[in-house]
This record gives structure tokens, sequence and C-alpha cells, in this order.
């Protein structure tokens, strides 16, 4: 598909991610995200150079599926109601909302094969864009949610975790990003999430494949 569909749609993508996570907060007891003007679509204040741009563009250039980030929301823990508890709930608003972008799309797929459009161009445009919605939408809260330091997946972990171990896994994040990449470059990380990223993209998009 299209670098110039694949990147914005990439970016609305991860900037409804970062939202969540500052809604979710917010509603929880800290407005650090809107206080710092991250509560909002548009997306300068959330584009991270490498993650929202360079990653991407790897990405398409080396046949990858396509995936980045934004730059994190700020959220102080210390501000929530229950930090615990509510961490979990901050970090899983994401991946859910990601999820719920993939459900829309998907549901207007299955609307557009299930009755007859006049423009077949327009309609090809339109099923094209829902479809890399859905891919994307699934890679993205499939990625994040893999349990490894500063992922979302490992927020939720810390959060159920007793004190100690959470305090011991949380040790690790210095080196999290450093683990990503070996997992990314050693293609561990496609072989484990792959499969799992299909079959949701499978079971939404009516049979498509992409991996």
């Amino acid at each position: 598909m299209n670098l110039l569909i694949q990147i914005p749609v990439l970016i609305f993508s991860v900037i409804i991610h970062e939202v969540a996570h500052g809604w979710v907060a917010e509603k929880r007891g800290d407005d650090t995200a809107r206080i710092m003007g991250r509560l909002t679509l548009n997306p300068i204040p959330h584009i991270d150079l490498f993650g929202t741009i360079i990653l991407p563009a790897i990405c398409l250039m080396s046949h990858m599926p396509i995936f980045g980030w934004a730059k994190p929301v700020p959220v102080n823990p210390y501000r929530l109601h229950d930090p615990k508890r509510d961490m979990i709930w901050v970090s899983l608003a994401g991946p859910v909302s990601n999820f719920a972008l993939a459900v829309a799309a998907a549901f207007v797929m299955w609307a557009m094969r299930s009755f007859q459009f006049a423009d077949a161009g327009v309609t090809s445009a339109v099923y094209e864009l829902m479809q890399l919605t859905l891919v994307i939408n699934v890679i993205l809260p499939v990625f994040n949610l893999f349990p490894i330091p500063p992922l979302d997946g490992s927020k939720v972990v810390m959060g159920l975790l007793p004190a100690e171990l959470s305090y011991r896994y949380a040790a690790i994040e210095p080196y999290g990003f450093v683990i990503i990449i070996l997992l990314m470059t050693t293609n561990v990380f496609w072989a484990l999430l792959g499969p799992v990223a299909d079959i949701i993209i499978r079971s939404l998009g009516g049979g498509i494949n992409y991996f």
C-alpha cells in the first residue's frame, strides 16, 4: 500500500493511542496530559522523530509490518486515585483504543462487502483504507501489550505483581528498548506476535491475510 496512506493512518492511530492513555489518567485523577497540551488530535505535540517517522519508514523499506509509536503522554501515578490499580487501566487504554479502531474499520469493511456501491473506484479506495486501518490497529496493541518495559503490557504486569516483584521487574526498563531491538532484529518478535496478530486480522477482516 502507498506510503502516503500508511504513514498518516499510523500517525492517527498512535495519537489516538496516546490520547486514550491521557484521557483515562485524567478520569482517574491525573490531569498532567491536559496541562501539557497532550489531550489533542493535533499531531505536532505527539510526534516522536524516531518512533513516528523514522521507524515506520524503515519498516516499509524493509517490507516489515508497519508500526511505531508517538511521544508518550506524561502520567504522574502519584496523582491517580489508586496508583497501582489505576496504572493498569491507564496502560490498557491505549491498546483498547486501537482495538476499537480495528473493530470499527472491520465493520465498515463488512458493510461494504454486504451492500452495493455505485462508484467502484471510491469503494475500492475506501475499502483499502479501512483494511489498512484494521491491520495497523491490530499490530499496534499486540506489539504494545508485549510485557517488556516500557511497553504497555509491562505496566499491566507491574500493576498485578506484588510490590517487591514489581519494583524488580521495573528495574529492567532502562534496558527495555535494547531488548526490543534485539528481538526485532532477530525476528523473534514477529515469530511470537505475528501469528496472534494474523488470527485477529483474519477474524475481523473477513479472512484477509497479512503475515
